[in-house]
């Protein structure tokens, strides 16, 4: 598959052989808030390959697609301001470390708004339920810094229902005429007890029922990756347990604080939510090996 070109993704290619650059650099530098940059370095005799970007670190890989190649995934939040961003990569090279620096320019997506009602008691919580939410957040963010170092997945991601998108990611949620916080993935049209698939190969790190999302099952596609499916009436999977591309792991619903049945999908890169569509273009293009 090759690289969609009208997407924003930064690509850094570089070659090392020894001290000396064999290739140039090729890279897009601008990209929209909440979606991901994708750096992808080709070398030879390098070690300990390390990217920071605003003082914060990310991991390189090696590219098990591709030979001497390295690649690294930055998630942008949605509430990155917009501005010139430094990305600095650096690797030990004849026992130094070598430092490259260079720019990405991070433009606001200028996302749509909805206004969405719901019972009163989902808004204004109890202190149980506050409690109990809070748990659950700090719950699901362990497990996305929990991840696993290995790449779980070798085929391309697939959405996990073909049904009409309701709700795209990124709209502010105005619930009850309040502001309350963004929409964090997408929501698919769905009747209660339509058949949800795993969007690749990964592991079960979370089934349970929440108190926003209702159902909620995460997998880890490893590597930082990780995909979530909410408001499911049935979950087929439990924890840790091992799951293939397209095997259904559970049933829509209307669980949580919904308005009505529906899936909704979203998808995290190193425990920063990121726009789902955009992210599986870059993963897919992981494994072409033109």
């Amino acid at each position: 598959m090759q690289l969609i070109t009208k997407i924003l993704i930064l690509s850094i290619i570089v070659t090392f052989n020894y001290a000396k650059v064999i290739k140039p650099i090729f890279f897009e530098n601008s990209i929209i808030n909440a979606e991901t940059v994708f750096v992808s370095m080709e070398a030879k005799n390098i070690y300990d390959v390390k990217l920071t970007i605003e003082k914060k670190s990310y991991p390189f890989y090696k590219n098990p697609f591709k030979e001497n190649t390295f690649y690294a995934l930055i998630p942008i939040s949605y509430y990155e301001k917009a501005g010139n961003k430094r990305v600095t990569i650096s690797f030990l090279q004849n026992k130094r470390r070598v430092f490259k620096n260079y720019n990405i320019v991070v433009k606001e997506g200028n996302y749509k708004s909805e206004l969405i009602k719901v019972n009163k008691s989902k808004i204004d919580l109890n202190k149980k339920d506050k409690k109990r939410a809070k748990l659950e957040y700090q719950e699901a963010i362990k497990i996305y810094k929990s991840q696993s170092k290995k790449l779980l997945w070798e085929e391309d991601f697939i959405m996990p229902l073909n049904t009409e998108i309701t709700s795209e990611f990124g709209t502010k949620r105005v619930y009850n005429s309040k502001f309350k916080s963004y929409h964090s993935g997408i929501d698919f049209k769905a009747n209660i007890r339509t058949p949800i698939i795993a969007s690749n190969d990964g592991i079960v790190k979370l089934n349970k029922n929440r108190f926003y999302a209702g159902n909620s099952i995460i997998i880890d596609h490893g590597q930082g990756i990780f995909t979530c499916y909410f408001h499911l009436n049935k979950m087929f999977v439990k924890k840790g347990e091992k799951v293939k591309k397209g095997q259904i792991i559970g049933l829509s619903g209307k669980t949580g604080r919904v308005t009505g049945p529906h899936l909704h999908f979203a998808t995290r890169i190193h425990g920063i939510i990121v726009e789902p569509k955009k992210l599986f273009t870059i993963l897919n293009s992981l494994n072409n090996k033109e």
